[in-house]
């Protein structure tokens, strides 16, 4: 059967695709760690879980408004006004299937054909694919560890130009675990505060920051942003409910209603009782946002202490999220037996095979002298994957 030219411009993503293989060698009896996929190893709260069942049991397994039941619209409005200073109304904020629908709607509802959408690199896989989607040109400005991952003032004047409709920023980011101070956000702020760009801004690891920051939302630095800007979160990450599917996005109305109105022609709403969860985490107790967070930040420090501790490895300290991107090209030259190390792809095939350990390619993110770890596991298991890249690197030649 002959598959339309947009499919088949579509590559799967790959930190999906590196965690299924996984799964596939687990199958056939190997011994793998995966440090593949960005999924928080922790159960979903007890009282979500209890605030599902009970929904169900109340009959809320029916459809509910495209954009989501208007109890969880209110609550993510006063969480965004309580935790972030952002002042929406219930109107202005749309649940989806995801963060990943939040963003891919908003991308469908801004982007042209032809318009360039800037993005910082490395960047999460999806972002140029869906900027692609909606017919725009991904325009990476590519940063390094030497630059803390960060673009400029300056980078982001010169890379805008007639052509440019909007930005997508991440922080903390995902791969590089990088936080923009309030400072920086200001000076970028004010450079896109002289221009007419939308910002879509994704805070799904707001809540997942260390050594005492906070995660700053950009709309809030400067009064001519916030009627441009989208801020996109949801529930995966911060309370570990990958698999509910729930995630959100708020900003002008007249782009909330396009959603919606994209929305009700797709997914329509998300699942009835995963929202009234999504009520539950954003007004129940938060310890076990705290307690992760406080997990994942010790597993950080040990993690990079082992990390730059492997010949050939170098590696930053992240700030938030739960990946980590080492650099990795002091390996390529060596050779795994008769094949010589030359990329990224080829350090995680070695990996896999010769270690049973999975991570995911730098390529994937826009800079093939990196690998990503995501250390969103057991002590236990970071301590056995970590050794084992250790001594699977002692074997290179």
């Amino acid at each position: 059967m002959k598959l339309s030219q947009f499919t088949r411009q579509l590559k799967p993503s790959e930190t999906l695709a590196i965690s299924t293989k996984a799964k596939t060698l687990r199958a056939q009896g190997r011994n793998i760690v995966d440090f593949g996929l960005g999924e928080p190893d922790f159960a979903t709260p007890g009282n979500i879980i209890r605030a599902a069942e009970h929904a169900m049991a109340e009959g809320f397994t029916k459809y509910t408004p495209p954009a989501g039941l208007p109890a969880l619209r209110r609550a993510i409005a006063e969480k965004l006004k309580r935790e972030n200073g952002l002042d929406y109304a219930p109107e202005q904020v749309i649940v989806s299937c995801g963060a990943k629908q939040a963003l891919y709607n908003v991308a469908m509802v801004l982007i042209d054909a032809g318009d360039e959408v800037l993005i910082p690199g490395p960047y999460w896989v999806t972002y140029p694919t869906q900027v692609i989607l909606a017919g725009g040109i991904p325009v990476i400005l590519p940063t390094t560890a030497a630059e803390d991952f960060k673009i400029t003032p300056e980078m982001l004047r010169r890379a805008i130009t007639p052509r440019t409709r909007g930005i997508i920023l991440n922080s903390p980011c995902n791969p590089t675990g990088v936080v923009y101070s309030p400072t920086e956000l200001a000076a970028l702020a004010n450079v896109l505060a002289e221009t007419d760009l939308f910002i879509i801004t994704d805070e799904i690891y707001e809540h997942i920051i260390y050594d005492g920051l906070k995660q700053v939302s950009i709309a809030t630095l400067h009064p001519a942003l916030k009627e441009r800007t989208i801020v996109v979160n949801g529930f995966s990450k911060a309370y570990s409910m990958t698999g509910w599917r729930l995630g959100y996005c708020a900003g002008p109305r007249d782009v909330i209603e396009m959603c919606d109105r994209l929305q009700s022609q797709t997914t329509s709403n998300p699942t009835a009782f995963a929202q009234v969860a999504g009520i539950e985490a954003l007004t129940g107790p938060q310890e076990s946002v705290q307690t992760m967070a406080q997990a994942f930040e010790e597993r950080r420090n040990f993690v990079v202490q082992r990390l730059n501790a492997i010949p050939g490895i170098r590696s930053n300290t992240p700030q938030g999220a739960f990946y980590i991107f080492p650099q990795i090209d002091g390996l390529f030259g060596k050779r795994a037996g008769g094949t010589l190390l030359t990329t990224s792809a080829a350090v995680a095939d070695y990996l896999l095979e010769a270690a049973g350990v999975a991570v995911v390619p730098g390529d994937a993110f826009g800079d093939d002298h990196y690998m990503r770890i995501s250390y969103a596991s057991s002590m236990a298991e970071l301590e056995d994957g970590l050794a084992r890249i250790d001594r699977a690197v002692q074997q290179l030649v």
